[in-house]
């Protein structure tokens, strides 16, 4: 959900006042080889190690790709994403062909995990297993998440303006709240802060009032357990880890107490009870991706924070955090779009954050509503987010420092729903409020997906925007990316970073087109470096100049290629850009673009002469 503190911010305010000509040094045109198993979704886990996702080759990945799906957050389908496996299946090959992710966070209901106290309902773990299935089959990675906002849909009645998720009926019971309230409440948001009932229910549950903690935590265990019997071995490797709550709030803080000591007291001690329960289940090897206070890192305003007392997180945790622009939701604290390099400031604050507790970072929401007054912004918006993620360099100075570039980070945009517009869900089981469009829930409309009138899904967004070059895998270490979309904003291209104009003949090639530049140090590794190619990058039109060589319409892949395409696993059509260099210590680079048609063998070699030149001069 979109940083519910921005739309507390928005209301208080108005209250207030991104077969050709082949010449790649000794990589054969002929004789495709298949893909060894170890470069595939091969049925190898990843691994958390210093500070960076690894496979099992030793690469650094990156994870992207989508929250799945909002619909957990409804009765319509009992508090599962799909409706069906079927569906499933289709969601996951759109999101692999369409949006380019490779990796999923997996929206489950403790509601329906666990509707009688203490019994866990296998029915619904089973469907919600087999649904996870298609995505880890399609050759996407998952990380499960017990999902949960202003704590419990049964906090409210049928005639409210707002509702939840998360909780069970029982576990509402148990407290004996009073009826709900946001008074005068204009943005679901604001119930956190304002709703009483909502506040003492968080409050009871962080304080393990009536043993809510432990029977959440036992229901958890039991929900792991169940995925490690009833998922493949394979499909169980495809298993990230999990997020243990979502959004994590006080509801009240102690007399005398903060957002840092509230994390410090009640939060990670949460965290290494939840962390307990994974080992328990048999989840020892995944990390737990853990959550601040939901407001640690907020545009507007800050709460002290960020687990800053835990300690060393190292390989069993992953700093997980949420972003949203709060300035930019509110529609009157942003009045324009956002520009080049708008939130690298945030997201650098969490590479920092993660780098100081030692491990790696994923932003695991983030996004901007496409419907309402600030709509309009999305464009702008969101590829600013990409861009941060990407880098933490901002596109007018990312060709004079790429090495300030920082670790590529992971994330899951908000969100990828296939049903958005056409749900059928009785809010809080009102039959005459039933909910049709958007994402059915709090007025919300952000997914990026839909299905149209034929069943087919369908972006929502720019796919030049949403389905991008990202390094998926890198043998060794990455030293600086970038990736121009050049998505647009209605009529309007996006280039915040084009190619300079002391690079001429790169800035030929690259023309108008999109391109990506990945520069990366070498660790010895046999497996190529994987970057995923959109759609937008048929291979039969795609340029890649690099030190490795330079090529038309890449090749397939040998054993002794250099440079090649290849399907990406999981039989999606999605395909990859496959750059072998088994060597150790030394820095390559590889510029990708789709703008050049045909190019002469002597631009390239004038591209790459410029390139090997600006590599040696920025990075050394």
């Amino acid at each position: 959900m979109p940083n519910i503190r921005a739309r507390l911010l928005a209301v208080l305010v108005v209250l207030c006042g991104l077969c050709g000509f082949l010449t790649v040094a000794g990589s054969p045109t002929a004789g495709a080889a298949t893909l060894p198993d170890s470069l595939s979704f091969d049925g190898t886990a990843l691994t958390v190690s210093g500070g960076r996702f690894l496979d099992a080759s030793g690469r650094e990945v990156v994870l992207r790709g989508y929250n799945v799906s909002g619909e957990t957050k409804l009765a319509e389908n009992k508090g599962l994403p799909f409706a069906s496996v079927a569906d499933a299946k289709k969601s996951a090959t759109a999101l692999r062909a369409l949006g380019g992710g490779n990796s999923v966070r997996f929206l489950l209901s403790w509601a329906y995990a666990e509707p009688v106290r203490g019994q866990v309902d296998t029915t619904y773990l089973a469907a919600a297993t087999a649904q996870m299935g298609a995505f880890l089959d399609a050759g996407i990675r998952v990380y499960p998440d017990f999902h949960q906002d202003l704590y419990s849909r049964y906090l409210f009645n049928s005639g409210s303006w707002y509702t939840g998720d998360g909780a069970p009926a029982w576990a509402v019971a148990l407290g004996g709240y009073p009826a709900e309230s946001c008074g005068i409440c204009f943005l679901w948001g604001q119930n956190i802060t304002n709703n009483g009932a909502v506040k003492a229910a968080q409050y009871d549950f962080w304080h393990n009032n009536h043993g809510l903690q432990d029977f959440f935590l036992a229901t958890a265990q039991k929900t792991m357990a169940y995925l490690k019997a009833n998922l493949t071995t394979e499909q169980f490797n495809g298993v990230l880890g999990f997020d243990p709550y979502n959004e994590p709030y006080a509801g009240t803080y102690d007399s005398g107490q903060n957002s840092r000591t509230w994390e410090r007291d009640l939060l990670w001690p949460f965290y290494v009870k939840f962390r307990a329960r994974m080992d328990a289940a048999g989840w020892t090897d995944k990390p737990a991706f853990v959550e601040p206070n939901l407001f640690w890192n907020g545009n507007v305003s800050k709460e002290e924070g960020g687990l800053l007392d835990a300690g060393t997180l190292g390989s069993r945790y992953v700093f997980n955090t949420h972003f949203y622009d709060q300035k930019a939701i509110s529609g009157v604290l942003m009045w324009g779009n956002a520009e080049d390099g708008q939130y690298v400031t945030d997201f650098g604050t969490v590479r920092d954050r993660a780098s100081a507790a030692g491990t790696t970072a994923i932003v695991s929401e983030f996004g901007h509503p496409l419907n309402g007054t600030t709509a309009g912004k999305a464009p702008t918006v969101v590829k600013a987010m990409y861009q941060a993620l990407d880098s933490r360099v901002k596109g007018a100075g990312w060709w004079t420092t790429p090495a300030a570039s920082g670790p590529v980070l992971s994330g899951s945009q908000w969100q990828w729903d296939i049903y958005s517009g056409r749900h059928h869900e009785l809010m809080n089981g009102n039959a005459d409020k039933v909910l049709t469009t958007g994402d059915a829930w709090n007025d919300e409309d952000m997914s990026a997906v839909r299905l149209d009138d034929s069943g087919t899904a369908t972006l929502r967004q720019d796919a030049r925007l949403l389905d991008r070059i990202y390094p998926s895998a890198t043998s060794g270490t990455t030293v600086a990316f970038t990736y121009e979309d050049r998505s647009r904003d209605g009529s309007t291209t996006l280039t915040w970073n084009p190619v300079p104009s002391s690079l001429p003949n790169t800035k030929q090639l690259v023309g108008s087109g999109q391109y990506g530049l990945l520069v990366w140090r070498s660790n010895g590794g046999t497996a190529p470096t994987d970057l995923h190619l959109p759609a937008s990058f048929p291979t039969a039109t795609t340029t890649v100049v690099s030190d490795l060589g330079t090529v038309y319409a890449p090749p397939a892949y040998t054993t002794t290629t250099k440079i090649a395409a290849a399907a990406e696993p999981g039989g999606t059509g999605s395909r990859r850009l496959l750059l072998s260099a088994p060597d150790s210590g030394t820095v390559h680079y590889a510029l990708v673009t789709n703008g050049a048609t045909a190019p002469s063998a002597t631009l390239l070699a004038a591209a790459r002469t410029e390139l090997t030149a600006w590599v040696t001069q920025k990075v050394g």
